[in-house]
């Protein structure tokens, strides 16, 4: 599993930042939405006399342009006009194709179960005639930070988690996944796998006995999204953070201490923050002054979102830019 760290990359200094939400494949819209930056593909390399891109994970699965999407990020990111964090579909594509240590009970870290199969099924099958170069990604994937931290702005794909983080420094003293920290990712209850639950996932809450979701992507969920900026919440509807509503009168039912202990609270007083993950849906708007929310759901016909930052500590919703997805060239 190990690597040799040449794909590793912080963030590169520029005049401001553009940060972009999941792609899942997008790559044509994708390039219609730097193009509308002012990038332009230079030597196959997407650029700007003065901004970086910060791309927030989730290159991988569902899109119809996998490959190519994940060709543009890593031109921008190894030739220093882009940075990106892990999103938690990097994380199921390391886990689902690297191999087992003996006596480990699966052939992968990732079981091939029907929904894991679903879910990596397009990645696969339009890297089928790449496979070496579909190693190397699955190697830049390892070396994926697991968040960014620049002195005027956080990036992390899901939920900024700040006793995790600094568990994490305190361990490694950085922002990678080692080999022990990636085998304890898929271990329930390890510390590696509260990690990229929370980071990359997000915080759930489990739903109470009997009921569950019909998701819209076509999963059955006995959990619920939450998010992490209501200071003081007292209901379930306080704190759901996703595109499926819960069902009946849930979001009025109280939350328990139990259940307040697994939330987390970013304060307003913080750097401003960065997120993807969470397939929002409508026009784009801030969560909070200092958090925004870039994913909404481009792969689902929605918007590929960037935030184009420049420096302020209060976000600006004026700062967002989008292109609607187009069924025909996404």
């Amino acid at each position: 599993m190990s690597t040799d760290n040449r794909f590793r990359q912080g963030i590169p200094p520029a005049a401001g930042y553009d940060l972009i939400g999941d792609i899942h494949g997008c790559a044509h819209t994708l390039e219609r939405l730097l193009t509308l930056m002012g990038y332009e593909c230079q030597d196959n390399v997407w650029q700007h006399p003065e901004r970086k891109v910060i791309f927030l994970g989730d290159i991988v699965d569902r899109g119809p342009r996998i490959r190519e999407a994940v060709q543009i990020a890593f031109n921008m990111v190894q030739n220093g006009h882009a940075a990106m964090v892990m999103g938690n579909h990097e994380h199921n594509a390391i886990t689902y194709c690297t191999r087992a240590p003996e006596g480990f009970g699966e052939d992968y870290l990732r079981s091939h179960s029907v929904r894991h199969n679903r879910l990596i099924k397009e990645t696969l099958e339009q890297f089928e005639d790449y496979p070496e170069e579909w190693e190397m990604y699955l190697d830049w994937f390892r070396q994926l930070p697991l968040y960014l931290e620049h002195d005027q702005f956080r990036v992390i794909h899901a939920c900024w988690q700040k006793d995790l983080i600094a568990e994490l420094q305190a361990r490694t003293g950085d922002v990678y996944l080692t080999d022990e920290l990636l085998l304890e990712s898929v271990q329930r209850d390890s510390f590696g796998f509260i990690l990229m639950e929370q980071l990359t996932r997000g915080s759930h809450l489990r739903l109470p006995d009997g009921i569950q979701i019909h998701s819209g992507d076509g999963f059955t969920r006995r959990t619920f999204r939450t998010h992490f900026w209501a200071k003081d919440p007292i209901t379930y509807g306080d704190v759901i953070f996703q595109p499926d509503n819960l069902p009946g009168a849930l979001e009025d039912r109280l939350l328990t201490d139990k259940e307040r202990k697994y939330l987390h609270y970013y304060d307003r007083n913080e750097k401003p923050l960065f997120i993807g993950h969470y397939w929002c849906e409508g026009v784009p708007a801030l969560v909070t002054p200092n958090i925004a929310c870039l994913d909404y759901s481009a792969v689902k016909y929605g918007k590929l979102v960037c935030y184009r930052f420049s420096g302020e500590q209060q976000l600006d919703a004026n700062n967002f830019v989008w292109v609607s997805v187009d069924r025909d060239e996404s």
